[in-house]
């Protein structure tokens, strides 16, 4: 219980808190795929990630509590959680549009039946640890409900994508 008051505080805190990049602080020192002469088409931004493109926001929080041996349920917890907004704060009530893709079915993701029936993300796309995914998705939520505002038919429904 202590770990999931711990992820949804920070989620809470996080999304309270503007946007931070922590991808544009240092360039990584492996080669990219560009760099090994993989043919991609365009240019890249300057940092080469996702927070060049114009209007997304990313942010990220890591949560690093106790030492010593695993205990479940006490720690210690070596965690974080990414939001990525794709049309920065619109995207909270304003759909983009959506597609999913299971790489190698290794892992959960939430959200993804809504996103395949509509094909629209409504909101952040949030991206944690695969025992984190139901808490963190239950934050969005709870953080929503209580931000937010009902669809135009006054209805509640938030199927955050988690993974």
């Amino acid at each position: 219980m202590r770990h999931r008051l711990h992820i949804s505080f920070a989620l809470f805190f996080f999304l309270l808190t503007p946007f931070i990049s922590l991808a544009q602080q240092e360039v990584p020192k492996k080669p990219r795929a560009r760099d090994l002469g993989v043919p991609f088409d365009g240019t890249p931004g300057k940092f080469n990630a996702i927070t060049d493109v114009s209007g997304v926001l990313v942010g990220h929080t890591t949560l690093i509590s106790g030492e010593g041996k695993l205990q479940i349920g006490k720690g210690p917890v070596r965690t974080g959680v990414t939001a990525i907004l794709p049309r920065g704060k619109d995207s909270m009530n304003d759909a983009v549009f959506a597609g999913w893709f299971s790489q190698n079915g290794n892992g959960e993701m939430t959200g993804t039946t809504w996103v395949e029936e509509s094909g629209f993300l409504e909101g952040p796309v949030m991206i944690t640890n695969t025992h984190s995914v139901g808490v963190v998705r239950d934050a969005v939520i709870k953080w929503r409900v209580a931000h937010g505002q009902p669809d135009p038919t006054g209805y509640w429904c938030s199927l955050p994508v988690v993974a």
